[in-house]
């Protein structure tokens, strides 16, 4: 598992400096250039992916986007550019989300059509390659594609399961306090070992959550999601920041109902809950790296606190069933999927909303500048 790709890079790292913390074990495996499990491919979802998300659904996800970015850039109270706006999206993986949210555009809204700067961002090169075959007749929309946003956006910033993707600590609480999951190797094997905190931000961010930990308890501290999202707040001048990710408020995420944490594996469409164990009786998150998607669910208390921070005001903070339900009534297409021939489209938003599904698992947080 250690010889060779990404489990080497790993196995490298740590007899160079030893054991690793978990966010640094995750950044290499889903990140490292040429053998993360993201910067190896443009596209990891769908049928022939790991995992689905509402993109893979069809293109109504980005249809009923493009109703709401519309929307925003008309807000008056907004003050965006009539002629010209920055649509940003943050984790565009190939791009497309985005090619759904333009021909929808193009289609439907002209004149946003017309005034929109695309910029889409992301880690992967490969994914990045993609973006103009992806975004195929609009692609003369693309003002950018890079690794890192804009430095100052004016319009609207959007992320669909971005933050969950985001490398993680892992903590467990001690009897005699806090501890650090690091990663190390045993024979050849990454094995898990805890010891003292890595940093004290881990202690003050828990604080900050409230969040009282029980002597055996697990939990994740996603540093990097909350500094992505105070510098997406810095750069962003004037306008929008929409966040769509499944995750808890704080209270529900640190609770003895999720006392092992939401580290998971996803690999084939089959996850392994947290403190699941591989065949071989290794943690499932430390097998086989850059060979599976690892993912966290999101501290949406934090995120907002983050936000509203860094000088954002939260606008909404609803499920993805809500959020859906109002563009669809506001965009009009509801009276349009109840023609014979949009029975998949139908099929899909039934899909999107669907209570105990995509619908209620995913949450929504829309942020503006004031």
């Amino acid at each position: 598992m250690t010889d060779s790709g990404c489990g080497a890079l790993v196995a490298g790292r740590i007899r160079q400096r030893g054991p690793i913390t978990a966010a640094e074990f995750m950044d290499l495996a889903l990140y490292a250039p040429g053998a993360g499990y993201y910067a190896r491919a443009d596209r990891r979802s769908g049928r022939a992916g790991d995992f689905f998300t509402s993109v893979d659904v069809g293109p109504l996800f980005g249809a009923l986007l493009a109703s709401g970015f519309e929307a925003l850039w008309l807000d008056a109270a907004a003050g965006l550019d009539r002629d010209r706006i920055d649509l940003v999206e943050a984790g565009a993986g190939n791009g497309r989300l985005a090619a759904d949210v333009l021909a929808a555009a193009a289609s439907r809204h002209p004149a946003f059509y017309r005034a929109l700067r695309l910029h889409l961002v992301d880690r992967s090169a490969a994914a990045r390659a993609a973006h103009h075959d992806v975004l195929g007749r609009h692609a003369g929309r693309l003002a950018s594609s890079g690794e890192a946003l804009p430095p100052v956006i004016d319009g609207i910033l959007y992320a669909n399961e971005l933050l969950d993707a985001f490398p993680v600590h892992v903590v467990e609480m001690g009897a005699h306090g806090l501890l650090e999951v690091y990663v190390d190797l045993r024979d050849g094997r990454l094995v898990e070992r805890l010891g003292p905190p890595s940093t004290p931000r881990l202690e003050a961010y828990l604080a900050d959550a409230g969040a009282v930990l029980e002597t055996g308890w697990r939990a994740e501290v996603n540093l990097a999601a909350m500094a992505w999202v105070a510098d997406a707040a810095r750069r962003l001048r004037r306008g929008f920041l929409l966040l769509v990710d499944y995750g808890h408020e704080s209270s529900a995420l640190f609770s003895g109902a999720r006392r092992r944490g939401t580290l998971t594996a996803y690999r084939g469409h089959q996850a392994e809950t947290p403190g699941a164990a591989s065949s071989d009786g290794r943690p499932a998150w430390l097998a086989d790296p850059g060979q599976q998607d690892l993912t966290t669910h999101v501290d949406l208390t934090s995120v907002r606190r983050t936000a509203e921070a860094a000088g954002l005001e939260t606008v909404l903070a609803a499920d993805q069933t809500r959020f859906l339900l109002d563009l669809l009534e506001r965009s009009g297409l509801a009276a349009e999927l109840d023609a014979p021939d949009r029975a998949r489209d139908r099929l899909a938003l039934k899909t999107l909303i669907m209570p105990g599904g995509l619908g209620s698992t995913h949450k929504v947080l829309l942020f503006r500048t004031r």
